[in-house]
């Protein structure tokens, strides 16, 4: 029992040993028994995602987001699956509800589309529930497909498709609300094949995601360096002398990339292990 409750029980018994406070400091001095009695939540440490993709379909991301329906209170979920490297859209679609079912069928479609290798890809996306299930888990190992989520309310875990959402809902022609399930069908129909095949990303030198995912960006890099070598031959005075270039293509991206001093030690760790 706790000191308090011991000095009252002796005072009732008619006997007098210490004061409460002298029982605490043999406790604590003698015994070191006094410490915090009450249950704390053991909340789990969750380790920081941190995925390198270097081409596409090495690392996808998705996820679930809500669109409004024709009155308050009703939703449509859209679901979406972008390869974080070309920021090209792999799957999509829109359903009723968030189930785990649906999800598993968008991921099985899409890697087929795209023929994914046994052992090659990972899927990243947050703690929600669809993400978590086993449905979900069952798929991907049977796939060879490596599985990470984000820490939990930590929405820079997964920005690839936080950007994306926001692209979509910034879009100046979404609605408030969505009369039918077929009118957002409608709209995403159009918005993804603007947002894969003619919006110029500027995370990617400005290339639109089907050119990067599917190779076209280096003849299309070769043939701007050609256009602004041209201009710079006519009127070298414009460009203060200097060659205007292309912005570079995109060699790699990251979720939580590393800090450099933790790169650096890596690659001299490979160094001297290949040595």
């Amino acid at each position: 029992m706790p000191p308090h409750q011991v000095y009252a029980r002796l005072l009732d018994e008619g006997r007098y040993l210490c004061s409460i406070r002298t029982m605490y400091r043999i406790l604590e001095s003698e015994h070191g028994c006094v410490k915090e009695r009450r249950k704390h939540v053991q909340r789990p440490k969750y380790v920081k995602p941190e995925l390198l993709a270097t081409e596409p379909n090495q690392v996808w991301s998705w996820d679930i987001t809500k669109l409004k329906g024709p009155v308050k209170w009703t939703y449509f979920y859209l679901y979406v699956i972008m390869d974080i490297f070309s920021r090209y859209v792999v799957g999509w679609m829109i359903a009723h509800c968030e189930q785990a079912a649906l999800a598993k069928r968008l991921i099985k479609d899409s890697c087929a589309k795209q023929k994914i290798e046994h052992g090659r890809l990972t899927v990243h996306a947050d703690r929600g529930s669809s993400m978590k299930s086993k449905v979900i888990a069952h798929l991907l190992s049977d796939l060879g497909i490596t599985k990470t989520h984000s820490r939990p309310y930590v929405s820079n875990d997964n920005p690839y498709s936080e950007a994306q959402f926001k692209t979509l809902k910034y879009c100046p022609q979404f609605p408030q609300r969505f009369g039918s399930i077929q009118d957002a069908r409608s709209f995403c129909q159009t918005f993804f094949n603007w947002y894969n095949k003619e919006h110029r990303h500027s995370g990617i030198a400005l290339m639109t995601p089907e050119q990067v995912h599917y190779g076209m960006d280096k003849q299309i890099h070769q043939q701007r360096s050609q256009v602004l070598a041209d201009a710079f031959q006519k009127n070298p005075i414009r460009f203060k002398g200097k060659v205007p270039v292309p912005k570079s293509l995109p060699v790699a991206a990251w979720i939580n990339k590393p800090a450099t001093d933790v790169l650096e030690s890596n690659l001299l760790t490979c160094v001297s292990h290949f040595h």
